[in-house]
């Protein structure tokens, strides 16, 4: 295994994502509910910190620098696996939801109650992918920063998805509530997550 795949195929997994959320984002349906910049610094700014965690070369505190487990080289084909398959399973649902998508908590004008494809597996299909990928990332990375990344990660899309469910109850009424007592949260097959 050369250094330099090391080096570049999790930063490539990770650049390849962004461009194409950046270039999916242009035509999108206007707005007619945003969130505040407030309410969206208390999910961006531990999803910032989760990011750095993950990709500093050291974070200052030496214990979370440690690794988690005795390495093997086994080990980073299995985190590029499950990087890969979070950040493909993200971008499914980015595309099955077309123009509805929004990076910030929001409705759309005529906004679209989406359950099918990866909505019929998850109701945040693209938070499960993020996250499947952050924990992909963080057995890369094998250091205690990652568990720590993955804590933060998954507790500031947990608030965001919270908000996302009550606007969603608010607009869709009884069609959301059954979505949400039929699927859950984040994690495909196992009923009770939602709650």
């Amino acid at each position: 295994m050369s250094a330099l795949l090391y080096r570049l195929l999790f930063p490539a997994l990770w650049v390849g994502w962004a461009a194409y959320w950046v270039v999916s984002a242009r035509a999108l349906k206007s707005n007619v509910r945003k969130e505040s910049a407030l309410s969206r610094a208390q999910h961006g700014v531990p999803l910032a910190i989760a990011g750095i965690l993950l990709w500093s070369d050291k974070v200052p505190w030496q214990p979370l620098n440690e690794p988690l487990f005795p390495w093997a080289p086994w080990q980073f084909y299995v985190a590029a696996l499950i990087t890969a398959a979070g950040l493909g399973f993200a971008v499914w649902a980015r595309m099955h939801i077309g123009t509805n998508w929004s990076a910030t908590v929001t409705l759309k004008e005529d906004h679209e109650l989406v359950t099918t494809g990866p909505y019929s597996l998850v109701r945040h299909p693209i938070y499960t992918g993020l996250l499947t990928a952050i924990i992909g990332s963080a057995l890369a990375r094998d250091e205690w920063r990652g568990v720590l990344a993955i804590l933060i990660a998954w507790a500031a899309i947990w608030r965001k998805l919270r908000l996302e469910e009550k606007w969603m109850l608010e607009v869709f009424g009884e069609s959301y509530s059954a979505y949400y007592r039929r699927v859950p949260a984040l994690i495909p097959f196992m009923r009770g997550s939602a709650k």
